[in-house]
């Protein structure tokens, strides 16, 4: 009996002493995996399934609000190709407009100048007539808000004068306008184009 007693308590030890190294390596009982997250469905999502089919009534429905679609933008970029070119036209036409006025009224003009080449009159005769067509000019710029820009005895502006040269002079302050070579005109406030001048040159004020 005793040796059956010692017998079964040596095989106690032995499974115990088999057991425990494998409990230890594994870091204790064996755990099953994690499952994969994909293959969950995402939180307050509903599992994907196969596409329901589209009737065929539903098919032609959506067809048809398609073509409707597509024929409503065609219209629409025709209807605005056809502003674009009417408000071409019209912007053609305003400006053939304005300068037709202003044509018309400069044609006096012309024929004053064309009698003026057909007469035999004298030189000082031509004289006279040319600076009566001038003033003409002028009336006429005058109307339409062009003025010259002052120039000669006006003190120097860049933003109005363009400088050709300077002129030694002492009876004129220095820096201001000697000469007026071509005159300059503004519309308005508008420049068209300054006027072409020579400054003066005080030799005694600048010495001072």
């Amino acid at each position: 009996m005793f040796r059956r007693k010692h017998r079964a308590m040596a095989e106690q030890e032995n499974e115990l002493s088999v057991s425990e190294p494998l409990e230890i390596a594994s870091g204790g009982p064996a755990e099953e995996p994690p499952a994969s997250p994909a293959a969950a469905p995402a939180e307050g999502e509903a599992p994907a399934g196969p596409a329901e089919p589209v009737s065929r009534a539903e098919f032609e429905q959506l067809k048809a609000e398609r073509d409707q679609l597509l024929d409503r933008l065609a219209r629409l970029q025709a209807e605005f190709e056809n502003a674009r070119k009417r408000a071409e036209r019209e912007r053609i036409a305003d400006r053939d407009y304005a300068a037709g006025s202003v044509v018309e009224k400069f044609l006096p003009v012309v024929d004053n100048f064309q009698l003026a080449l057909k007469s035999h009159g004298t030189a000082q005769q031509m004289r006279h007539g040319v600076e009566l067509i001038v003033k003409q000019m002028e009336e006429i710029l005058r109307q339409m808000h062009v003025v010259p820009v002052p120039a000669v005895g006006e003190p120097f502006d860049p933003r109005v004068h363009e400088a050709l040269g300077t002129v030694d002079r002492d009876d004129l302050p220095d820096q201001h306008v000697a000469e007026e070579v071509r005159r300059g005109y503004r519309l308005r406030e508008r420049l068209l184009r300054p006027a072409l001048v020579r400054i003066v040159h005080n030799s005694k004020q600048t010495a001072e």
